[in-house]
């Protein structure tokens, strides 16, 4: 694949017509990605919420691996319960946990970039929001994480 030719899949919007078919071929509820979207948001939030890794302006703490992997899973936890609380019950461990684990741990707790964390909201608004054009990788990756939480919603 050339370069201009992933610019153009990464990029360019696919017509309203081609989503509906990827929706309907991958069979994708709309109901569920708003569902799925929440969820994913609501883990961001708490994980950035609660994190005392980054340099503040007056303290730096460090944290370590351990600290951090402690720190995804206790927001994990935290979101399955408060899932759990409005009935909707999703698995505790599983391949999703390892996809939202590996995603975190490259975005925000290895990432130097202060830049990267702060786009991870609009990243996820981007990917789970009905109302704007996707894009190939849109459809890719919101696929992805929806046929990964529908196997792990009871």
């Amino acid at each position: 694949m050339s370069m201009e030719n992933f610019f153009n899949w990464m990029s360019q919007p696919i017509p309203k017509e081609d989503v509906i078919i990827w929706f309907n071929v991958h069979n994708l509820n709309y109901e569920k990605i708003e569902l799925y979207g929440d969820f994913f948001k609501s883990l961001n939030q708490v994980i950035s919420d609660t994190y005392f890794g980054d340099e503040g302006q007056y303290t730096r703490i460090v944290m370590s691996k351990e600290d951090n992997l402690s720190h995804f899973d206790w927001c994990w936890e935290k979101i399955i319960i408060d899932f759990n609380n409005e009935l909707i019950l999703f698995n505790k461990e599983g391949q999703h946990k390892d996809y939202f684990k590996s995603f975190f741990i490259d975005t925000f707790y290895n990432s130097s970039e202060k830049n990267l964390k702060i786009a991870i909201p609009e990243f996820l608004e981007d990917v789970f929001s009905l109302d704007k054009p996707f894009t190939k990788s849109d459809l890719e990756i919101l696929t992805e994480v929806y046929q990964l939480l529908e196997k792990n919603i009871q």
